[in-house]
């Protein structure tokens, strides 16, 4: 009811106005939960079964962007082209009607080796508002994947109903996070590892969850103003020690790309580039990059029988 009130206001409340809400509010949260963000300690145990990651890789990283924006949408060559130099792939996450998608865009991201994944289908916080409405707007969102021949799903502003999401034809989602008490749905999940979302019709139905385990960007650069990665580097510090999933999910929309003074819901990219540079230092060969896709291959394999 809160988030659906909220939704039902939004358009009345200036943006400024509502960054300068949040930004109070994430600052008293922060304080109270302290001891759960950026790091949940229960979150690091691993799923029953367990044996690790590919080729003995201490933990796995993957990057991932949800695409909010036109702004966004036409900045993702720019994004391509800083990951590419760096050898880093990520997933494209678009959302088909709040703007004009480019089919030469959604060829681009495949060709150039990357993924592309549906978010949502308008972004407007009602996908979840009802079981009707979101069994009438999945049917247009598989008509996307099908379309885009795409198998992954990121759920607009993490709202989500894991059992809904079964009726989507996907073998992977990001729908949650392992601990992120400032988002609008704050169930956390409190893992950092992927895990099967089983259909209980299906015998053999089910997609794989893989939640975020990074604070998100808007988060970190506009919402708390940090001025640097260092609550970036410490959670990925944490989950390489425990050999998790290091999940980052971004934002072209926020990325400022052309040096200038960043707006209101910018920053700079030289701060995501120095993450990426920080992860290649740091742990070079003992991570394992993957797409998401890949990651569904690797994990109905190894836990097979677990």
């Amino acid at each position: 009811m809160r988030n659906k009130i909220f939704y039902a206001l939004k358009p009345l409340i200036p943006r400024r106005l509502q960054i300068t809400l949040r930004r109070r509010l994430v600052a008293y949260k922060q304080k109270r939960y302290r001891h759960i963000w950026p790091i949940d300690p229960k979150a690091a145990t691993p799923p029953k079964g367990w044996k690790g990651w590919p080729d003995g890789r201490k933990f796995a990283f993957f990057l991932s962007h949800d695409v909010d924006t036109q702004k966004g949408h036409d900045t993702v060559p720019r994004l391509m082209d800083i990951e590419d130099k760096l050898g880093f792939k990520s997933a494209f996450n678009f959302v088909p009607e709040r703007y004009k998608v480019s089919p030469e865009m959604i060829r681009q991201v495949k060709d150039r080796g990357f993924q592309v994944c549906v978010h949502g289908l308008y972004h407007d916080g009602k996908l979840f508002s009802s079981r009707k409405i979101f069994n009438e707007r999945a049917q247009k969102i598989n008509g996307y994947l099908k379309e885009w021949g795409a198998v992954g799903f990121t759920a607009p502003s993490m709202h989500h109903n894991l059992e809904w999401m079964h009726i989507l034809n996907i073998l992977h989602s990001t729908a949650t996070f392992d601990t992120d008490p400032f988002e609008p749905q704050p169930d956390s999940i409190r893992t950092i590892f992927p895990f099967h979302v089983p259909n209980s019709r299906q015998v053999n139905g089910g997609y794989l969850e893989l939640p975020y385990t990074l604070p998100q960007d808007h988060l970190v650069f506009v919402i708390m103003q940090q001025p640097g990665i260092d609550i970036w580097r410490r959670k990925l510090d944490w989950i390489a020690q425990k050999g998790g999933m290091a999940l980052l999910n971004t934002h072209s929309d926020y990325m400022c790309f052309d040096g200038s003074r960043p707006a209101l819901e910018e920053y700079p990219v030289e701060q995501y580039v120095t993450f990426l540079e920080y992860v290649q230092s740091a742990y070079a060969d003992q991570y394992w990059p993957a797409l998401p896709r890949d990651v569904v291959t690797f994990w109905l394999q190894a836990m097979k029988g677990a």
